[in-house]
């Protein structure tokens, strides 16, 4: 069966913007394509680190949250597992007393007891979406039992592309972009799925002032120091909402953010939900200055959806993500931001708000899920019934 993109993908007609090419899907037998309906009852595995969704940063858990938040208003019986600490509406089971650590010598030991808990209840489950470290591991044992369908959040380093081509025949692989699944074709996938967030917990702004905002972790991949030096050159405010939390990320803001700090910046550490998206929907724009293939952005879809452009290197999804010259710009230089800031004020937050609601919403990430869903299941009885058939031979 041809691989397909299953999220609300992006618009063909776009000039420059062409079909992905699609590698065969793995699943050994024909499957005729599911119905999209009918209650499914879901295990949802969370990463054990951070309660879902977080009280700060923490894409990944926050991607979860509204997942699970709307599959559950659609009526499936989903069942989430996750670090203590977590609210949602659907069945909740924290197998740990305490979140896990994210290093020291009871890493491993905790992520593998989260994990193994909920695999060991797969019986309970029509599928099991992953999005844990240890999962695809233990779902590829559950191969031709429960099918699990393990969602990529992270970029592709040496040690996952080992890793998940050892077991990516056995579990339903989604990348978060197209840039994510080109990146590495050595691995077969059931679909791509954008991301998607609450669009009533990201009020729109149609109103907007002069100043601009940078949001992310500090770190070399985020260029925090870029987005002053666009701010100063353009004239305008900064306003820094950033993670800074780990050792790595305190030196580098010690280093190389600090010593560029006047009063034309202002530093929030991990601010709440709500002054996160005031300060965004206020913004002309937000700078988006990255070094790295990112896979996904969650922060380029949240200051859309508060109706503000963003102003982007084009690596990784950033391209699938922003409509360049609609909903911010495309900059491969210093220079080119600089230009853009003035422009972004041209340009309409109708627009940036609308592409989220078409594109990443919470309604478009879980109607794409849901299609990969119904495959995975009727991949799961095409195997059986195969199966079946040999042994009668």
């Amino acid at each position: 069966m041809p691989l397909k993109d299953l999220s609300a993908s992006e618009p063909l007609e776009r000039p420059g913007l062409a079909p992905a090419v699609s590698p065969q899907f793995r699943c050994p037998v024909h499957c005729a394509h599911p119905s999209a309906g009918g209650q499914l009852r879901i295990a949802v595995v969370a990463p054990p680190w951070l309660p879902v969704p977080p009280n700060g940063y923490g894409g990944t858990e926050r991607v979860v949250a509204t997942l699970v938040e709307e599959m559950a208003a659609r009526g499936h019986d989903v069942t989430l597992f996750a670090a203590p600490g977590s609210v949602t509406t659907a069945r909740l089971v924290t197998p740990l007393a305490t979140a896990a650590s994210v290093d020291g010598m009871s890493t491993v030991a905790d992520d593998l007891f989260h994990t193994t808990s909920a695999y060991l209840r797969a019986d309970e489950f029509d599928l099991i979406h992953d999005h844990s470290g240890m999962g695809p591991a233990l779902g590829a044992m559950l191969y031709e039992h429960t099918p699990v369908v393990h969602t990529l959040h992270g970029p592709w380093t040496s040690l996952s592309r080992r890793f998940l081509g050892l077991v990516h025949n056995r579990v339903h692989l989604v990348a978060i972009s197209r840039a994510q699944r080109e990146a590495n074709q050595q691995v077969s996938y059931s679909g791509v799925v954008y991301n998607g967030i609450d669009l009533s917990a990201h009020p729109f702004s149609p109103v907007k002032e002069d100043f601009l905002v940078f949001l992310g972790r500090v770190s070399p991949e985020k260029r925090p120091e870029v987005a002053v030096q666009v701010a100063r050159k353009a004239g305008l405010s900064l306003v820094m909402m950033i993670k800074r939390t780990e050792p790595a990320e305190r030196a580098y803001f010690d280093e190389m953010v600090a010593p560029l700090l006047g009063r034309d910046v202002v530093v929030l550490d991990q601010p709440p939900h709500e002054v996160k998206v005031d300060v965004l929907g206020r913004a002309r724009a937000v700078v988006f200055p990255i070094d790295w293939p990112e896979p996904f952005g969650l922060v380029m879809v949240e200051a859309m959806a508060c109706g503000t452009p963003v102003i982007a290197s084009p690596f990784g999804a950033v391209p699938e993500v922003i409509d360049d010259g609609v909903t911010g710009f495309l900059c491969s230089t210093e220079g080119q931001m600089v230009s853009a800031v003035k422009a972004a004020s041209g340009l309409n937050p109708e627009d940036c708000r609308t592409r989220v609601e078409r594109f990443f919403s919470a309604q478009a990430m879980a109607s794409g899920y849901e299609l990969i869903y119904h495959e995975a299941l009727s991949c799961l009885g095409a195997n059986a019934r195969s199966t079946a058939a040999l042994h009668m031979l």
